[in-house]
């Protein structure tokens, strides 16, 4: 039976971390992906998506950006192109094609079961991705078959829609992003709006993203917030050279705004009434964050002009029972985030919800880590940029 030190199961950005660290520090290992080096970056993305930070956070452990535009924002084809010079670069003992079926804890060892056999490990690192299983609500199966539905992971674009109106369902990055791109080809968007964070694109001439690591926002531990319950996602968009999105924005641009989607049935759904609240809460996160980078701003020197007061513009949002046939709409995409899919871990490292417990990767049980998790750590720990630092922390504990 085939034997390794450490086994890593999938080959994202995660895992070829993981599997440099473990090189950097001579400890044998095997990396194991059912599809291909660089994971999800190859699907389970629009066609016309680009990269939401800018080319100069494009960095994993012992490799970065090069090109010539480290201010602009690539297009996702490019992320595959730099994983896979990465993969090129350090060389992993890879294998592909491997779908692992079951990893089980069997004394002082574990079990891979893999369509290629079995293999026994002393250290498993599961790098399968942030929740790899897209999230539909239950109710999604009472709407009329006559309404097209899809996750937001199998959309491609505008025109492989049905003609007529879209809802969108999730005002996160990728709901935000979809909801623009529909809007400008010419479609009738409605937006069931989530909690969201919003903030400026640049700011004093550096992108958001710069700030927030200036200000060591990216490094907040989920341990420092109530609950281990991390804020709300960010809007921003890497089109047109980068910007920020803005649900008041798209509501004065004629997109129809939603409350949250609570319920189905036929051709309607019912909807919250707390968009306001939502709404208000984005703007009060801007002001926070406004406010922390003047103050560092003036702390480093730069100069800072005192900046006018803007008025807010009321949207007018839809909330109870919403007639989606009346109103033209005949699809759906369900940009609702994703959920834990480990069924296939039979070891009881797990919550009520299905998510591994966990700190920094580490689990009760020794010698089984995860890595790559949404939050897992911090805020970049399921960003590309951010990633290797959790790899480098496990590597030192599975070495200590």
């Amino acid at each position: 039976m085939e034997r390794h030190d450490t086994v890593i199961i999938g080959a994202g950005q995660a895992g070829l971390a993981m599997s440099y660290h473990l090189r950097e520090r001579g400890r044998e290992h095997l990396l194991l992906e059912r599809d291909r080096l660089g994971g999800r970056w190859h699907s389970e993305r629009w066609d016309s998506l680009h990269y939401q930070f800018p080319n100069w956070s494009l960095r994993l452990p012992g490799h970065q950006y090069s090109g010539a535009d480290p201010e602009g924002f690539c297009h996702y084809s490019a992320v595959v192109d730099f994983l896979a010079d990465y993969a090129a670069k350090i060389d992993p003992p890879a294998r592909t094609g491997v779908n692992v079926s079951s990893v089980r804890a069997d004394g002082r060892a574990f079990t891979i079961e893999t369509n290629h056999g079995t293999i026994l490990a002393k250290n498993v690192v599961i790098a399968t991705g942030a929740f790899p299983s897209p999230r539909v609500p239950g109710f999604a199966c009472k709407l009329s078959p006559s309404i097209v539905q899809l996750h937001s992971a199998q959309y491609r674009s505008s025109d492989r829609l049905p003609p007529g109106g879209v809802l969108v369902v999730g005002s996160g990055s990728s709901g935000g992003q979809i909801a623009e791109e529909l809007h400008r080809s010419g479609r009738h968007v409605l937006l069931s709006v989530s909690s969201h964070r919003k903030v400026p694109r640049r700011f004093l001439g550096k992108d958001v993203l710069w700030w927030l690591l200036e200000l060591g926002w990216m490094d907040r531990p989920i341990d420092s917030f109530p609950g281990r319950k991390p804020p709300p996602a960010i809007l921003l968009s890497g089109i047109d050279g980068g910007h920020d999105l803005d649900v008041r924005r798209f509501a004065a641009e004629g997109v129809t705004l939603l409350g949250r989607t609570l319920d189905a049935d036929g051709t309607s759904i019912r909807v919250s009434d707390d968009v306001p609240v939502m709404l208000s809460e984005a703007d009060a996160a801007c002001d926070e964050f406004v406010r922390a980078a003047v103050a560092r701003a003036r702390e480093l020197g730069m100069v800072v002009e005192a900046s006018e007061g803007h008025s807010i513009p009321e949207c007018a949002a839809l909330s109870g029972a919403v007639d989606l046939a009346r109103l033209g709409v005949t699809s759906i995409i369900w940009c609702t985030g994703y959920e834990p899919a480990f069924d296939w871990i039979h070891i009881p490292v797990f919550d009520a919800a299905g998510a591994p417990v966990q700190h920094r990767g580490e689990t009760a049980v020794s010698g089984l880590y995860f890595l790559g998790l949404h939050w897992m750590h911090s805020f970049k720990s399921g960003a590309l940029f951010g990633v290797g630092e959790d790899a480098e922390y496990i590597a030192d504990r599975i070495g200590s």
